[in-house]
């Protein structure tokens, strides 16, 4: 019998949520009911076991029973080799292949499934991997560029990863209590001297780590199931404007990103002119107010802020009433710092907080030719616009 084991037991940093990150929503279905729902109705599978948190048993059991799906749910250990361990004793004793897949890779599909399965009868082990775009380099702890790989013999792996079960439980028993950690199971079957075979990937088969990949895998569930098609989609544009004065003895913030500078803005939060100018767009597109409506400088709780997570609350509201962020301009009106060698992380770093590509938000700077306010040095402001789209099903 074929059986898979589902991973899920990551807290997931960096996505920056404060729950598991295979809870959360991805185009309103949760991300382990989308995962567990890709392999078990692949009909590859006699049996699937998802390996979670301790404190995230109840809330996985039932969504999958609220989903229809049939799953057992177990514990996972303290980092990802002891979890697979656990989901693999887990599994019936007369289990013959088993795949074990990452809980945040819910866009997997059953052909990929299917050929790491194929592989891994034939040949004993069917990893799924893809080529690599970019060229890699192997680096000293100095930073200095001590190998580049030829790329046409790398590959990025991926989960599913098949394998004999009997083999691939061997493996992790026999390296249990290694302190050098595998990061995935092909690696314990390397180091059982077994040899390892790639089975074809995807890219689609992303693995949700940051905000950016949850943008990322609902616009591909768009495309695969022609959402866009079927909806309606009302886009509104919206308008921001701030400006705040120069002052020494503070940070100068611009876009979430620290410029170096004599002086900094002066205000009740972090001062960050341009994310503020940002924050009024998105509430104004959405006729949400204003962020004095919600964060009021009279609030102690808003006293020297991080203006970043004002605006992850301000896509949260914008969320709550079904609008997505499409785009964002930013521009920031100042004489002096020059602001050009840091444009590009103040575009990452807005990007990152929107859930957006890089290629969806631009941060400019210009000066007035030392006129007005600005111009003078008394102080900074910003302008910015901003689209958002609300989805009404026909």
């Amino acid at each position: 019998m074929n059986a898979a084991v589902i991973v899920a037991a990551g807290r997931g940093t960096r996505m920056g949520a404060a729950v598991n990150k295979v809870l959360l929503d991805l185009a309103g279905i949760p991300v382990i009911v989308r995962s567990v729902r890709a392999v078990s109705e692949s009909g590859l599978f006699d049996a699937v076991v998802v390996v979670t948190g301790e404190e995230d048993i109840a809330g996985v059991r039932k969504l999958l029973k609220e989903a229809g799906l049939e799953a057992a749910v177990c514990a996972g250990g303290a980092d990802r080799q002891e979890s697979v361990r656990r989901g693999l004793l887990a599994l019936p004793q007369d289990t013959g292949l088993v795949a074990i897949h990452d809980g945040a890779r819910p866009l997997v599909t059953r052909e990929i499934l299917a050929a790491s399965l194929e592989s891994a009868k034939d040949r004993g082990s069917g990893v799924a991997a893809i080529p690599l775009k970019d060229t890699v380099k192997r680096v000293a702890a100095n930073g200095r560029v001590a190998e580049t790989p030829e790329r046409a013999s790398l590959r990025a792996v991926q989960t599913p990863q098949s394998f004999r079960y009997r083999e691939i439980l061997e493996a992790h028993e026999r390296f249990a209590e290694s302190c050098d950690r595998a990061t995935d199971d092909a690696a314990l079957l390397e180091r059982s001297g077994a040899a390892v075979y790639l089975s074809p990937g995807s890219e689609e088969n992303l693995k949700l780590t940051t905000p950016q990949d949850i943008a990322v895998a609902e616009r591909i569930l768009e495309t695969r199931q022609g959402i866009k098609k079927q909806e309606k989609t009302m886009v509104r544009v919206g308008h921001g404007y701030d400006v705040h004065r120069l002052a020494e003895g503070r940070k100068l913030i611009l876009c979430g990103v620290e410029v170096p500078y004599e002086k900094g803005l002066l205000g009740h939060s972090d001062a960050d002119v341009a994310a503020h100018a940002l924050m009024d767009a998105l509430l104004g597109a959405a006729a949400l107010g204003d962020i004095g409506r919600h964060f009021p400088d009279t609030d102690e709780a808003y006293e020297g802020a991080d203006s970043m997570r004002l605006l992850d609350e301000v896509r949260g509201m914008l969320e709550a009433k079904g609008f997505a962020v499409c785009n964002a301009d930013i521009t920031i009106i100042c004489q002096r710092p020059k602001l050009s060698p840091y444009i590009e992380a103040m575009r990452a770093c807005v990007a990152g907080h929107l859930g957006l590509p890089c290629g969806c938000v631009n941060v400019k700077a210009t000066t007035t030719e030392h006129l007005g306010f600005e111009g003078e040095g008394l102080g900074i402001s910003a302008h910015a616009v901003c689209c958002i789209e609300e989805r009404a099903h026909a």
